[in-house]
């Protein structure tokens, strides 16, 4: 085997995109590893990832060959009869394809295909040395890299996601050669660009990691991770608090730093009059800052990462603190003047607010909304006028001005607000915070992963939300189509849909879809003009069509949620219920057998050319095999009418799979389709029984392969 030798590339930039910066760097690391495959260059990666800062993005390979092995080719030629005269001599089209190779024809080689013998040219040249490979390599991992928005500098023609400054090009200890965005390769690196501005010479590519370490920059990303995250956590301690450390937030402060270092900042105490949530969004999506909370709660304190080692943090943290106060000041003169409104006063402008132009204002939603969560509150022991009142009041908060500033405060905002409306002061305390959560609770869940609402009433909002927003949208013609769905359908249905199965709310959803439908009425559709209403069953099928991926994800085959949406139950907490159960059904051995033979059953009765009688006959039971059967549904029956009433699925299905031998044995010895008709009619009969009770939980068939 060739000699292995490390290999290192490091391209050096000005700071490149944040958020884009980690799948540059391993879209980079994957292209130099798969140009290298191409061409058949051994490769050691054993441990190997993409290391990057702001500055640069470097692939550092522990073994790459030094060369190709050797290169096989095989180039088809034209067939024999094409090829040869009839005297066997070589025709033009041999003689080209010939001097195409470059030898003489009688050097060429024969093989034989499906449609005859042929000559091919089959040549083994020596592999080429590693070095030579790489700069084609290197600009192939460039041009395969997802770079959406280009960067052009100087006079140049070429672009790249930011201008290039350096480029570091190491097999071994050895230089490759290589010229990339008008720079020449080499083993100058660069340190931190305030505490080591200068060249950073790299010896071999073992060397990088801690030759770039002693300059001030982790290159490692992972290490970089942990250390912000290790400080953070010890300044926050040492403040008497915990950090919050969102992973986004953690991600890209982690991309704009490349020698992190955690400083200890304060706030004015008056800001934290201020809803927390306004202070921790301008804090992390602004500033990318650390908030330290005690108990949950949102102290006076946060951290900054400082990319350098300040020998005076104290002016540091006064920087921070600068930039972050006047954030604060007009989120509280935006809480403090909406205050003075009332959220009952903001709701009064939602007249004026146009939510989509076939639908109405937002206060119009609102209405039917709440006209929705009336009816649903009474089935789930929730009060039927404060859930209405809440639902009125549940889009008051979009005129706020602290919502104008901060859009992902929706209905957070509206909470603290309905805590502090004079409006609201003839409620009891205990349902005015019941008001006031769900006004919070009806957005959740917000994005994926999200928990839906907590309590009964934030659960009844939610329902009530997502059922007007979805009819809505399908009477207006705005169903998703591809990648487009203005008004996030999908993800309200799949809202609707957890919201209802993870309650546990036994509700009908085709009772509540059309009253969504009614409450909606009939719009205009299409360039005719004629009004028409969303069509119900279509937005059931909708919203069942969201789960399969919400149950793939919990282990639930496409065969078994066929099965169960089959069966199209109005409740989808007991769809989960049925779910539960042919999970358990279809791991029993009996289950694949019992699938088949009600797969068989259905064709047969489907092909059935007499009316079936609706009771079995005893008289006509005349064989053994057909009268054991038809005791056994009837002891079936007997057993699981109490549990199927219950809902108690596994029970049920646990007893259908000891009816396997009497229906092996009913179908190896009893002739369905017997010649007389009453024979005929009463086995029918007796397998509509039988299969009636196997669908009972599920489409049972849809488990067989």
């Amino acid at each position: 085997m060739t000699d292995m030798k490390p290999l290192l590339i490091e391209l050096g930039t000005e700071e490149l995109p944040v958020k884009a910066l980690p799948g540059l760097a391993q879209a980079f690391f994957d292209g130099v590893i798969a140009a290298l495959d191409r061409r058949g260059v051994a490769v050691m990666r054993e441990g190997a990832k993409p290391l990057y800062t702001p500055r640069r993005m470097a692939v550092l390979l522990p073994g790459v060959a030094s060369e190709q092995p050797e290169q096989r080719s095989e180039v088809l030629g034209p067939y024999l009869n094409i090829a040869l005269d009839a005297d066997g001599n070589p025709t033009r089209a041999l003689q080209g394809f010939a001097a195409k190779a470059g030898i003489d024809w009688t050097s060429l080689e024969k093989t034989t295909d499906a449609k005859g013998e042929r000559f091919v040219h089959r040549a083994v040249t020596p592999g080429a040395a590693t070095a030579t490979l790489l700069p084609d390599v290197l600009r192939e991992a460039i041009a395969a890299m997802p770079i959406p928005k280009p960067m052009r500098w100087g006079a140049h023609s070429y672009a790249f996601a930011r201008p290039v400054h350096w480029l570091v090009m190491l097999h071994g200890h050895a230089i490759v050669e290589a010229e990339l965005f008008g720079v020449r390769s080499g083993r100058a690196s660069r340190g931190h660009r305030f505490m080591h501005n200068t060249a950073v010479e790299i010896a071999a590519p073992g060397d990088y990691v801690d030759a770039m370490r002693s300059a001030k920059v982790l290159v490692d990303a992972d290490v970089r991770r942990a250390g912000i995250v290790r400080e953070v956590e010890g300044v926050a301690r040492a403040l008497g608090g915990d950090a919050r450390i969102e992973p986004d937030n953690l991600e890209q402060v982690n991309c704009l730093v490349e020698w992190p270092s955690a400083v200890a900042c304060t706030f004015e105490h008056e800001f934290l009059a201020v809803p927390q949530e306004a202070l921790i969004a301008t804090m992390e999506a602004n500033q990318k800052f650390f908030p330290v909370l005690q108990d949950g709660r949102l102290t006076e304190h946060f951290i900054g990462i400082a990319n350098i080692e300040s020998k005076d943090p104290i002016e540091v943290a006064k920087g921070y603190e600068r930039v972050i106060r006047p954030r604060f000041a007009d989120a509280k003169f935006f809480f403090d003047e909406d205050l003075k409104q009332g959220l009952s006063a903001m709701n009064e402008g939602l007249k004026t607010v146009t939510y989509q132009a076939r639908l109405g204002s937002v206060a119009d939603k609102t209405a039917r909304v709440a006209a929705l969560a009336e009816v649903i509150a009474p089935q789930v022991g929730v009060d039927a006028a404060l859930a209405k009142r809440a639902a009125l009041l549940s889009k008051a908060d979009l005129q706020s001005r602290m919502v104008n500033e901060f859009p992902e405060l929706q209905g957070i905002a509206g909470r603290y607000y309905a805590l502090q409306d004079p409006a609201l002061a003839d409620l009891p305390d205990a349902d005015r915070a019941a008001l006031a959560n769900a006004l919070d609770e009806a957005w959740q869940p917000r994005f994926a992963g999200d928990d839906i609402a907590l309590s009964p009433l934030g659960k009844v909002l939610a329902i009530a939300e997502r059922l007007d927003t979805l009819a809505g949208g399908f009477a207006a013609g705005l169903k998703p189509t591809g990648n487009k769905d203005a008004f996030a359908l999908r993800r309200n249905a799949l809202g609707l849909a957890r919201t209802l199965i993870e309650s546990g709310f036994d509700l009908d959803l085709h009772t509540l879809i059309r009253a969504s439908v009614e409450g909606v009425g009939a719009l205009p559709a299409g360039k005719d003009g004629v009004t028409a209403f969303a069509d119900a069953g279509e937005l059931y099928d909708f919203i069942l069509d969201r789960l399969k991926g919400y149950y793939a994800d919990k282990g639930v085959t496409v065969q078994q949620f066929n099965a169960v949406a089959a069966m199209r139950p109005g409740s989808l907490y007991d769809l989960d219920r049925r779910l539960d159960a042919i999970g358990t059904f279809a791991a029993l051995p009996e289950a694949e057998a019992l699938a088949a033979a009600d797969k068989r059953i259905r064709n047969i009765l489907r092909k059935a050319d007499i009316d079936v009688p609706r009771t079995v006959a005893p008289a006509l039971l005349r064989e053994p095999a057909e009268s054991a059967l038809a005791e056994a549904i009837e002891a079936v029956h007997a057993e699981t009418a109490h549990a199927l009433a219950q809902g108690d699925y596994v029970t049920v299905l646990t007893h259908l799979a000891r009816l396997r031998p009497q229906v092996d044995a009913f179908f190896d010895g009893v002739m369905v389709n017997a010649d007389d008709a009453a024979l005929r009619g009463n086995r029918l009969a007796l397998l509509t029984q039988l299969s009636a009770r196997l669908g009972s939980v599920a489409a049972i068939e849809h488990l067989s392969s």
